[in-house]
């Protein structure tokens, strides 16, 4: 069984290998172009996704609630990404 500690030292890992991702790149080709605030950005997103969800695996009860919460956590996640990424909303976060 996973404990605690385990879940949230994997979810600081996994920020730190999905932020090396674009790191690594920016090294080897012009096509990525990521800033200090970037990486900031990013970083806060996923770390946040990451313990609001272990937030939600530690406070509800039921599993079909942990799955349905995690699911609307990760889809947000995605929407946000997407958005600040090349705007499909057009909202001024995007620059549009």
């Amino acid at each position: 069984m996973i404990t605690t500690n385990n879940r949230l030292t994997g979810i600081l890992l996994a920020v730190a290998f999905l932020l090396s991702i674009p790191l690594i790149a920016m090294q080897f080709t012009d096509e990525v172009k990521w800033g200090l605030f970037d990486f900031i950005v990013a970083g806060t997103l996923l770390l946040g996704t990451g313990l609001m969800c272990e937030l939600v695996l530690r406070t509800v009860r039921k599993r079909e609630y942990r799955i349905g919460l995690c699911v609307i956590i990760l889809i947000a996640l995605f929407l946000i990404w997407a958005e600040i990424a090349v705007g499909i909303f057009g909202s001024p976060i995007a620059g549009s």
